[in-house]
């Protein structure tokens, strides 16, 4: 069977560290061309400065991976369903409730298929803990993603721009675990976020959730963009019957009473798009809205702070 063409729109460093290396790896697609307003090409392909130009100059390229800031996400993401793509999303997926809500309905009157990946949630660590806490309950939980935003994100400025999440751009990878593996629907019950006093977005976010469960419990995470000795993404999980599981290293490595259950590399983009050929084949849709929906809560229930001005 021939390899599905893609093309790649945004090529900053999620592109370049994982979507274009993955790309060139699959037995189900190939990449065709790039979009990038700074003229960033790969391995030769061609490359256009706007969708539209993609779209006229190459028109039987029929799928998008859309992995621009997620500030001008849905009208690429609309632009490209008006052209008859399918279309792949990056995390976030946009900056509203609304705006996802309007791609999901658009795409699909269009009957194409939209896929909103989150990629921390394909790990095999991932599933099991899930599998765990479905038969164990659960009694608590502490989620800690601490990470550099000088390492993850240099020299990005719209990070601090309104509708750039800030320290949430991460944080919201511990969300899609997190909304993954509960056996139940959680809320935020407070939050608390602080803000460099010249920065619109926040670096350091206090969270504490409720469910709607008889019995409540407790649950929080913290999330900070200052962490430079290495990166903490990590989220505790006590159970009914008493037992601690953890998952570390952003989903990757399971520990159960702190003994190694499971480890494993980093197959999650691979993961994603051998999903994606599989939507495809189905010609079925996979939107899950419910991480961005409880990241939106955390700013709709925040207490804002100001600290120290932030510089590169």
């Amino acid at each position: 069977m021939a390899k599905r063409r893609i093309a790649v729109i945004g090529v900053g460093k999620i592109a370049q560290d994982q979507h274009l290396p993955v790309i060139d790896a699959s037995d189900d697609f190939e990449l065709a061309a790039t979009v990038s307003m700074r003229g960033l090409s790969h391995n030769g392909l061609p490359v256009f400065k706007t969708p539209a130009e993609l779209y006229a100059a190459l028109p039987d390229i029929g799928l998008v991976s859309i992995c621009t800031p997620p500030g001008i996400r849905h009208q690429y993401v609309r632009e490209a369903l008006d052209a008859g793509k399918d279309v792949m999303m990056e995390k976030p997926p946009t900056t509203t409730i609304s705006e996802l809500d309007d791609l999901i309905a658009h795409a699909q009157r269009l009957d194409r298929v939209l896929y909103q990946t989150w990629h921390s949630q394909y790990n095999a660590a991932v599933d099991r803990a899930k599998a765990i806490i479905a038969e164990q309950g659960v009694k608590s939980v502490r989620i800690d993603w601490r990470e550099s935003v000088r390492k993850w994100h240099p020299g990005q400025d719209w990070v601090w721009e309104p509708g750039g999440f800030g320290v949430c751009d991460p944080g919201i990878n511990a969300l899609s675990i997190f909304t993954k593996v509960m056996p139940f629907p959680v809320f935020v019950e407070s939050a608390k976020l602080t803000f460099p006093a010249n920065r619109q977005t926040p670096i350091d976010v206090e969270i504490a959730f409720k469910s709607g469960q008889l019995h409540q419990p407790r649950m929080s995470a913290g999330f900070n963009w200052l962490e430079e000795s290495g990166e903490i993404w990590t989220i505790r999980f006590e159970t009914g019957t008493g037992d601690v599981v953890k998952l570390e290293g952003g989903g990757r490595r399971l520990l159960v009473n702190d003994q190694l259950v499971l480890e494993h590399g980093d197959a999650e983009y691979a993961a994603m798009y051998d999903h994606f050929a599989d939507l495809l084949d189905r010609h079925q849709s996979d939107v899950d809205a419910a991480p961005l929906r409880l990241m939106s809560d955390v700013f709709l229930m925040g207490a804002r702070e100001n600290g120290p001005d932030f510089e590169w």
